[in-house]
């Protein structure tokens, strides 16, 4: 089975990616696919850099750096995984690489960066529950305790 891991540098995406550890470690044949979309530039970034090519390293090396933590846990367990950081609108670029990448799951977090612990999730989530082809598990920080 391979699960689709959203991480933004969020508690949240940390939490998911410890929840689907579980579930590998309770026996689930799973291997993962860790991806962050980093948000189109805006037009301040594009008149200040003048290089599209320079936006784009800065930004794949944005996602990157925020993946870090996610592949130090799943290095951390022996777990197998690819990284992947793409550019959109990150509910579109998440359904686009779940088809891609022939993705059975989605593990993710219920809030990202700058979201609350509120009993609505937030917008990204919501997107993914919404059209998403596959099951789409929700994590919160709170949900998944130290060990």
């Amino acid at each position: 089975m391979k699960i689709l891991l959203p991480v933004d540098g969020s508690k949240s995406a940390l939490a998911a990616v410890a929840h689907a550890l579980g579930l590998r470690a309770a026996g689930l044949d799973a291997q993962f696919l860790l991806a962050n979309v980093q948000e189109p530039p805006s037009l301040y970034e594009v008149i200040v850099a003048h290089d599209a090519d320079v936006i784009d390293q800065v930004r794949r090396d944005a996602g990157a750096d925020l993946l870090q933590a996610a592949e130090a846990l799943l290095d951390a367990a022996g777990a197998p995984y690819e990284s992947v950081v793409a550019g959109g609108q990150a509910a579109h670029v998440l359904v686009d690489l779940l088809e891609e990448h022939g993705c059975d799951a989605v593990v993710m977090g219920a809030h990202g960066v700058g979201g609350g612990d509120g009993a609505e999730p937030g917008p990204v989530a919501q997107a993914l529950l919404r059209h998403s082809p596959v099951p789409v598990t929700l994590v919160r920080a709170s949900e998944v305790t130290e060990s």
